[in-house]
């Protein structure tokens, strides 16, 4: 499995969150040997946590599979580009690579504003690949919000 393979199921995640009237974002959790062990999509509304974006749900199930608050070696795909508190929670977690598809340009925290990984006070900075699955996630971003205009 690749790049894309794993961000096609992290859109199907975000497909997901969509039809539980969530904001489209999904992520897949990928071990160091290329399997999956944890899928998320947003569930904020659902669950009434603010926290419960599908990165940090991803990392909770991944760790809690792992019995470790780290996952070095692990990859995190994600359809959106990470908000700054999951950029930071990514951090924690030393997850070795964070792919993500479409750039945030309002709340992002990795490219766009705070760019968590460029402070000083960021201990781990990930590998970042950015761009893969764009356009998709990106079509669904916005079919999700003209819906809800």
């Amino acid at each position: 499995m690749g790049f894309q393979d794993h961000m096609a199921a992290a859109l199907d995640e975000a497909r997901a969150a969509a039809a539980r009237g969530e904001v489209p974002v999904g992520a897949v959790m990928v071990a160091p040997d290329g399997t999956p062990v944890a899928r998320a999509g947003n569930r904020v509304l659902e669950l009434s946590d603010p926290t419960a974006h599908a990165e940090i749900l991803a990392l909770r199930a991944a760790c809690a599979a792992a019995g470790s608050e780290r996952l070095p070696g692990h990859a995190l795909y994600v359809t959106l580009e990470p908000c700054p508190m999951c950029a930071s929670a990514i951090a924690q977690a030393r997850i070795a690579r964070l792919v993500y598809g479409a750039a945030d340009p309002k709340s992002g925290g990795v490219a766009q504003g705070p760019r968590v990984y460029s402070h000083s006070q960021c201990h781990h900075r990930p590998e970042v690949v950015d761009g893969i699955g764009a356009e998709d996630a990106a079509a669904l971003l916005r079919e999700f919000f003209q819906g809800r205009r």
